[in-house]
């Protein structure tokens, strides 16, 4: 059996309260770390390897070492989780059924970080999770973990839930912070990164709901413990958002290194796909991260196996790979269409763009434009190459990561699907009909376009 960090104990009855949570181990990390230094903390969680499990996968132990300590300005730690990333969903899993394993990793994060007064800033749509949260806080601090003095350390913490307005921009960490002070979410220019600079201008770490959930396994065991499960530079585990054509969708905890084609098919994990319809393609991090083509989801291009973990996803760059991203694992059989579904992409960001950078406020309304022009089957054989274009001008040009995002998957469905895009060009009555994709569909495509083509 795979080693369990964050969900080991999720299906105990009654975990959700304080007794049952503590009666099983709970809060045992915070007892820990108060007999240790915060230095001693931190030096842990970078021995750990733990990577930001929000989608960039910056080492988080270095990341609360940039830490300004010398200003003597209040510090803070921010949990984001405003998960709106298209196709995941752990977080909500983990702060739903758990919700007191997120608040003992922000007490003892905090405590590292010599934070005082700190914020789970939750996403708008998850009311329901916020009054879970809203309740945890308060068992924890009737129970002497949250407040003045706690359990006689001479440690203060603060701690509290902010409900967003459903910005999927506020989960960039400077957007957050500009919406928790009540500001519109709009990504700061940075430097002054917010470990100098953050919240109310004070250092201020922001850490993802996975990440800061992993803390007290790492406090509790050791640093050195965590490095030993995962696979080179990916360390410890990964929760994975499971959505499409599978058996079993859901929220899994995997070790990183786990080949793709066993998270695939194995009955542990997603059990294979839903049908007889064969694999054709899957987005293995959420929508903001390229799709893979069927040759490449169990293979990279040198022919050694696809991992799940940072860097085997990765392998090859975006001519032949991906990214592990947020864990949002999308897979689709031979009936889904890539276009319409590039469309859906884009047609969200768009529509999330905070409009403060010209590439993204224009590029993304053009890029749903073109694309729903090609998928109602009034294409042109140049809105191919414009779409491209208008791609390229966005990556790379925008304050924050939100452009690459909506241009990534574009270009990875035009590099490993042209002729998908092709064919709603060419044959545009059929695209209107919506009688592409349905028997034998990818094969269809190829023989149409090879008919036309003699």
């Amino acid at each position: 059996m795979a080693q369990k960090i964050l969900l080991d104990k999720i299906n105990v009855p009654g975990i959700k309260g304080y007794e049952v949570y503590r009666q099983n181990g709970g809060y045992a990390s915070v007892e820990k770390a108060l007999r240790m230094t915060p230095d001693e903390i931190v030096e842990e969680v970078k021995t750990s390897g733990l990577r930001g499990r929000g989608g960039a996968g910056f080492p988080a132990g270095m990341k609360w070492s940039f830490i300004d300590k010398k200003s003597g300005k209040p510090r803070h730690l921010v949990c984001n989780a405003d998960e709106s990333e298209p196709g995941t969903f752990k977080d909500r899993y983990l702060m739903e059924y758990i919700p007191h394993l997120l608040i003992e990793g922000m007490i003892t994060s905090s405590y590292a970080l010599g934070a005082n007064l700190s914020y789970i800033y939750i996403r708008g749509e998850y009311m329901w999770v916020f009054r879970i949260l809203e309740k945890a806080i308060n068992e924890a601090k009737a129970a002497g973990w949250l407040g003045k003095n706690i359990k006689g350390s001479g440690y203060d913490l603060e701690l509290y839930v902010h409900c967003g307005a459903g910005a999927y921009i506020c989960g960039e960490e400077t957007a957050l912070i500009e919406s928790l002070e009540g500001k519109r979410g709009n990504p700061r220019i940075k430097p002054p990164f917010p470990a100098v600079s953050g919240l109310w201008a004070n250092p201020t770490v922001v850490n993802n709901v996975e990440t800061i959930a992993s803390v007290p396994w790492i406090v509790n065991n050791s640093g050195a413990d965590y490095a030993k499960i995962g696979i080179g530079r990916s360390t410890g585990t990964k929760l994975i958002s499971a959505s499409g054509h599978i058996k079993n969708p859901g929220v899994y905890e995997i070790e990183l290194g786990l080949s793709v084609y066993e998270f695939m098919n194995s009955d542990e994990y997603l059990g294979g796909m839903s049908s007889h319809r064969p694999l054709k393609a899957f987005v293995p991090g959420g929508s903001s991260v390229p799709i893979l083509p069927a040759n490449l989801i169990y293979k990279t291009a040198t022919g050694e196996d696809r991992l799940m973990s940072y860097e085997s996803l990765s392998d090859g760059g975006f001519a032949t790979g991906s990214m592990l991203g947020s864990g949002g694992f999308i897979v689709y059989n031979d009936t889904s269409c890539v276009v319409r579904n590039t469309w859906n992409f884009s047609r969200f960001y768009h529509h999330e763009s905070c409009g403060q950078c010209s590439p993204c406020r224009e590029g993304t309304g053009w890029l749903e434009k073109v694309l729903h022009r090609i998928e109602n089957g009034h294409g042109r054989e140049e809105d191919i190459d414009l779409l491209w274009s208008i791609q390229a001008k966005i990556e790379g040009n925008t304050i924050c990561p939100l452009g690459d995002a909506a241009a990534w998957p574009v270009a990875a469905a035009i590099r490993h699907f042209r002729d998908e895009f092709e064919y709603h060009v060419r044959f545009p009555e059929k695209v209107k009909n919506r009688d592409h994709f349905t028997e034998e569909p990818f094969e269809k495509v190829r023989h149409l376009l090879a008919k036309q083509a003699v």
